[in-house]
């Protein structure tokens, strides 16, 4: 593991040098550990190797150890990735500054757990369509999904998830995918899954997740009675005049679901 710095913890290592403080117990993981680290003037120390303060540290940012100097956790594709430091611990991310995980009034990690729970993993295999960093996926192992198949078409968010110690690794259970879940899943058989969990980008930047010929795929591979959450939010909801969870929910009915709205989604039951 290398070290992540946010301006909460580098302010912390500032602080305790200042104070005289000759070592500090923080977190290099973003909350999941709690270690030890040496201060000095000069930088800090941390398993036997040392580390420079930053020139400039900005909020908003989480910066990893390149093995030369400290470099945001972020890249460049044909948009900007970012992984972002939430008060919780577990971070979200955003593409060119839109927020793709809910941190405001909960974490993202407790934000999968309810979502997953509705789908009930417990024993039953399980589509996570768009894995993002992974959360969906950790949480569906942690409550007892006996198999999760999980896509991410995004060379970037990939990337974040190897510098994000929150996402699963090599994972038992989980067996990631890097492609198009558009693609992948009409090469899935049929009733194939007991539930899935859809959480697609906003729908201007990925409208065939929303469509009416992928929902019926859904269908197809969902055994009788398999649940189904689809993340939706309300986009533009004021200024466009646009009620997507309704659209979804019409076009889940289409494909043979019973729909309920549930928080920011659609919880959905295969006829």
């Amino acid at each position: 593991m290398t070290p992540l710095l946010t301006l909460t913890l580098h302010t912390a290592l500032r602080a305790a040098l200042a104070a005289g403080d000759t070592e500090l117990v923080c977190t290099l993981d973003l909350g999941r550990t709690s270690t030890r680290v040496v201060l000095e003037a000069a930088g800090w120390g941390w398993d036997d190797q040392r580390y420079p303060y930053l020139a400039k540290c900005r909020a908003h940012t989480i910066y990893y150890w390149t093995g030369e100097g400290f470099a945001p956790v972020a890249r460049f594709g044909n948009s900007l990735y970012k992984l972002v430091p939430t008060l919780s611990g577990p971070p979200t991310f955003e593409i060119d500054g839109i927020k793709m995980l809910p941190s405001a009034q909960v974490s993202p990690y407790a934000d999968a757990e309810r979502k997953v729970g509705l789908v009930a993993p417990q024993g039953k295999r399980i589509l996570d369509t768009c894995g993002g960093l992974g959360y969906f996926a950790a949480w569906c192992v942690a409550l007892g999904a006996s198999a999760v198949l999980s896509y991410e078409i995004s060379p970037e968010v990939l990337w974040l998830r190897r510098h994000n110690p929150w996402s699963p690794a090599a994972t038992p259970g989980v067996r990631l995918v890097a492609g198009s879940i558009v693609a992948g899943i009409a090469e899935l058989p049929d009733a194939s899954f007991d539930a899935a969990l859809h959480d697609p980008p906003r729908f201007g930047l990925a409208g065939e997740l929303y469509s009416q010929d992928f929902y019926q795929q859904l269908a197809r591979v969902l055994t009788p009675k398999g649940r189904l959450f689809h993340y939706t939010g309300r986009p533009n909801a004021l200024t466009s005049g646009r009620d997507v969870p309704a659209e979804v929910a019409t076009r889940l009915a289409r494909a043979g679901f019973s729909t309920t709205f549930n928080g920011d989604g659609v919880l959905a039951f295969k006829a």
